[in-house]
């Protein structure tokens, strides 16, 4: 998330007082226990973007010919572009999109090749319509096809196929991410409406992130393995991996029990991709400069193996007491409502204080 305000569902929750706290954690409520991890702890450089027109990188995919990335909304125009890459991160291509995207968030690839983008974000939560945008390969322009939520705006940053070639949405809302599908096919320049077609509850983990519980609550990315039979959804601590029976993506990730593969202290990570033959799952951070002086960063990390695809309980991995450096653009917003909010929580034992003090007397 590229803009430099505070999404609309930070705002209503800091806005609710207490509301964040309670709806995360019910008082008396037993909390879930963290869910286990499958994946050693930090991830494994495999190559730095040194294009200056890469700052914002919010979406990735990986094919036989290296790397494909998108940034978040840029302001400067040269940024508003479908970047090809090489396995060691050279720009080779950059394809312009043919009118201005609003806020690309995640990048597809399908079966024949084509490069899906999905200009699905929107902090405000003001958007009429969303968009996915089509590059076939080797083409040098990409078509715009135009979606419409049933039920208002969203904030969104993932976007899944499913067998059959079609796009899922997966929103951005903490706890309880809504899916979304198409009604019927989608038609170049149309707006084609979309149905509700579930919601995702990730399971609770611990692992450290700049954004504390926060950043493990919330969807920023997702992608597809290349055999169609795996789908992964991250946050910005963890990855989950759903196995894809039937060809069931929405069953799988709405009833399925995920692995999970924690991804320690990334920056700001919204990118997540499989490698082309789904060995690895390879993530890049949105936020360039963090910390200062360095460049985006892609980093590897093992697909949970088939020992353990039963889901079988691993041993928890430890977790880094070194405080990460928080992302420029999310983390300083999310504290300063923490700091409200405690503030006010504060404020409101204190007034409960003197008034029992008055009653006794």
């Amino acid at each position: 998330m590229g803009e430099r305000r505070r999404p609309a569902w930070w705002r209503r929750a800091a806005a609710s007082g207490g509301g964040l706290v309670l709806a995360l954690a019910p008082a008396g409520a037993a909390v879930a226990a963290p869910a286990p991890h499958s994946s050693p702890a930090g991830g494994v450089p495999v190559c730095r973007v040194r294009d200056s027109r890469l700052t914002e990188i919010s979406g990735m995919v990986a094919t036989a010919n290296g790397l494909v990335v998108v940034n978040d909304s840029a302001d400067e125009e040269a940024r508003r572009r479908i970047f090809f890459l090489t396995a060691d991160c050279r720009v080779t291509r950059a394809v312009r999109y043919p009118s201005r995207p609003r806020d690309t968030e995640d990048l597809a690839v399908g079966a024949d090749g084509t490069i899906w983008v999905a200009d699905i974000g929107d902090n405000d939560q003001s958007r009429q319509t969303v968009a996915v945008w089509k590059l076939p390969p080797g083409g040098d322009r990409p078509v715009l096809h135009r979606l419409t939520y049933p039920d208002g705006p969203h904030d969104a940053e993932a976007l899944l196929l499913t067998g059959d070639g079609r796009p899922l949405i997966i929103t951005k809302q903490g706890g309880a991410a809504g899916i979304y599908a198409p009604t019927r096919d989608l038609v170049p320049g149309a707006t084609v409406p979309m149905a509700r077609r579930g919601q995702v509850r990730l399971p609770g983990t611990d692992t450290s992130n700049p954004s504390g519980f926060l950043g493990r609550a919330v969807v920023t990315g997702a992608a597809t393995a290349p055999d169609g039979r795996r789908v992964v959804l991250r946050t910005y601590a963890d990855a989950f991996q759903f196995d894809v029976p039937d060809d069931d993506v929405v069953g799988a990730i709405t009833s399925g029990t995920p692995r999970v593969v924690p991804l320690p202290d990334e920056p700001q990570g919204e990118s997540i991709a499989y490698t082309p033959d789904g060995r690895f799952l390879l993530t890049v951070s949105e936020s360039a400069d963090q910390p200062p002086g360095t460049r985006p960063t892609i980093l590897r990390y093992p697909v949970p193996g088939p020992a353990r695809a039963t889901g079988a309980p691993t041993a928890p991995v430890s977790r880094s007491p070194v405080p990460a450096v928080p992302p420029r653009s999310d983390l300083p917003r999310l504290l300063g409502g923490l700091g409200v909010l405690g503030a006010g929580l504060l404020g409101v034992g204190l007034v409960r204080t003197v008034r029992s003090r008055r009653t006794r007397r």
